[in-house]
């Protein structure tokens, strides 16, 4: 009973101990608070009407704020090309490979690897002795049938013979006829002629070869002028249009450009890729190019003249709206404060951005240390940025962060 009583004394001086020494020690190290006199500067209680903060505050003559550094640009004019990029393929502009209708072998090649065609010109003759040949029976067969039918006309006149063997005299010549278009027809099927004017591929077939129907022979290719077939994401499908132009580069001729027209839009979007074929053609009657190279595309929607500009870093994001903050004159003071606009933007170009609504030429936008600004009215203090920035105070030296989004 004697230890526990003990052991209670002991706590109680203990917490009676430590509470002593948090006050003195509070009480210690708080400053003496200053008295009427040293805050007014003069002898003696403060007066009815005296400001105890005045000439202490931050707002007082000695510790005024400065205002927030930031960096303005001027909205500017140039010429914005509407684009996108893609990539395409060139193509000929009629491109056929040879084949042959018929099963025959090869008496003669009448062109060279590589060399023009004339539409109509003979490339291949198959052996044709025997469609020959029934061209000449067909062609007996016809001069018996004409004979017999005029003989038969001039009986008829004299009343030697019925109309019935007129009639069947007119159904053998026209039988005759056809024959003879027949076999003609099966001998012009063993020569083998240039579809249109164009460039000869190489061949892969020689004299004496027996060519099977269907054998590939030779390609013809017609590159005076060509084609180049690219797509493009849905979205441009109501922006693209015939008789727009659009620039192609080909890797295969570094630094140089050629111009192209759209002649078609695929009016079918392709549902697995999302896009939109289309078709340009290229002028190459000095060919220059070649069907199958890699091309990239820059299709052109359409030019804006003078269009309004900003640096992009002036372009404030905030609750899905974009704002700029404009720098403009306060009418009593003659100093520059913030006014944040709503804009609406267009062509987006490396460090530019398009204004299409809110702002105006000339106008000056804060591109650097917007985070500074967070109301509008907001008096502001313009750097150089051509100033460099050893020569700025510590605070104004390092750049502004950008904006959040």
């Amino acid at each position: 009973m004697t230890s526990r009583l003990r052991y209670f004394l002991f706590a109680v001086l203990g917490i009676a101990i430590a509470s002593a020494a948090a006050w003195w020690y509070q009480n210690k190290a708080k400053a003496p608070m200053p008295s009427a006199e040293l805050v007014s500067g003069t002898k003696g209680p403060a007066g009815p009407g005296a400001n105890p903060s005045a000439g202490t505050g931050p707002s007082g003559p000695s510790g005024a704020g400065r205002a927030p550094a930031v960096e303005v640009a001027k909205v500017e004019t140039m010429d914005l090309v509407d684009d996108a990029q893609t990539v395409g393929s060139l193509r000929s502009r009629q491109g056929v490979m040879m084949r042959p209708e018929v099963s025959g072998r090869v008496t003669m090649i009448n062109f060279r690897d590589g060399e023009r065609v004339r539409k109509g010109q003979l490339l291949v003759q198959l052996d044709d002795q025997l469609p020959l040949a029934q061209v000449k029976q067909s062609e007996a067969e016809l001069s018996i049938a004409q004979s017999n039918h005029k003989r038969n006309q001039e009986l008829l006149a004299q009343k030697f013979i019925s109309q019935r063997t007129v009639d069947e005299s007119a159904a053998a010549l026209e039988v005759a006829q056809a024959k003879l278009a027949l076999s003609r027809a099966t001998s012009e099927r063993l020569k083998i002629l240039a579809p249109f004017d164009g460039i000869a591929g190489i061949r892969s077939i020689n004299v004496g070869d027996y060519l099977k129907d269907g054998t590939d022979m030779v390609n013809i290719e017609d590159i005076d002028t060509l084609y180049v077939d690219y797509r493009l994401p849905e979205r441009f499908q109501s922006q693209v249009q015939k008789g727009q132009r659009a620039k192609v580069e080909i890797d295969a001729l570094p630094g140089r450009h050629f111009s192209a027209q759209v002649i078609a839009v695929d009016p079918l979007i392709d549902a697995s890729g999302r896009s939109i074929g289309v078709r340009a053609s290229i002028d190459n009657r000095k060919s220059e190019l070649r069907p199958g190279m890699f091309a990239r595309v820059t299709a052109v929607f359409g030019e804006r003249k003078n269009a309004l500009v900003v640096p992009e870093e002036a372009i404030v994001p905030l609750g899905g709206r974009l704002f700029v903050i404009k720098a403009v004159e306060d009418a009593s003071t003659k100093s520059l404060i913030s006014q944040r606009v709503e804009v609406k933007v267009g062509i987006r170009r490396p460090g530019r951005v398009e204004i299409v609504q809110g702002l105006a030429e000339q106008d000056s936008v804060v591109v650097a240390g917007q985070q500074r600004l967070q109301k509008d009215g907001t008096p502001l203090r313009v750097l150089d940025p051509n100033r460099p920035a050893a020569d700025r105070p510590a605070a104004e030296a390092k750049p502004a962060a950008p904006a959040a989004r």
